[in-house]
């Protein structure tokens, strides 16, 4: 597959089957997607990997809205995406580095994501990236460290589901010339 074709046909995928995504393989796109460009090359982004089923429910049952929720009691395996913060963004005295001040931390937890699911879709992995949940529950249920800031949650497995292909907008709306 190559990147065009990997791009124009990875779907969000909502429904998985039960089987397990094997460690190595979940390495392999970890490793993969650690390639993904960075700030200064910071690599601040981090992986938590949630298979246990109890701790997933949790997620689910508690601090996820409904329409995650249903995702993630399906899937077999939960990135949780979280990034080092200060570091991305900023000067080594603590300023910021640009008006657009800590906002680069997500925009590199955002490529990664990016890179992470495209790995995955060429492995034949279905993922869905979700933005909406309870930030405070999921940081205590997971331990993720204070420095660390939680971007996204990504529900991984083998897809039970082949999405349409959502309406794209033109070329002539969203690009301009000048």
């Amino acid at each position: 597959m190559n990147t065009k074709e990997c791009i124009m046909t990875r779907r969000s995928i909502r429904r998985f089957k039960p089987e397990r995504v094997e460690h190595s393989l979940l390495e392999s796109l970890i490793s993969t997607a650690s390639y993904s460009p960075s700030w200064k090359n910071s690599q601040i982004t981090r992986y938590i990997a949630v298979e246990d089923p109890s701790i997933l429910d949790t997620i689910a049952t508690h601090f996820t809205p409904e329409f995650n929720s249903k995702i993630v009691k399906q899937a077999p395996l939960l990135i949780a995406v979280t990034f080092v913060k200060g570091i991305c963004g900023f000067e080594r005295d603590g300023s910021f580095t640009t008006e657009k001040e800590d906002r680069w931390q997500m925009f590199d937890a955002g490529i990664a994501c990016q890179s992470f699911c495209l790995a995955a879709h060429e492995a034949g992995l279905g993922t869905v990236i979700m933005g909406i949940w309870d930030g405070h529950g999921i940081n205590g249920l997971l331990h993720i460290p204070q420095d660390e800031e939680l971007a996204a949650l990504i529900a991984v497995g083998w897809p039970d589901i082949e999405p349409a292909v959502p309406r794209r907008k033109s070329v002539e709306e969203l690009l301009t010339y000048i």
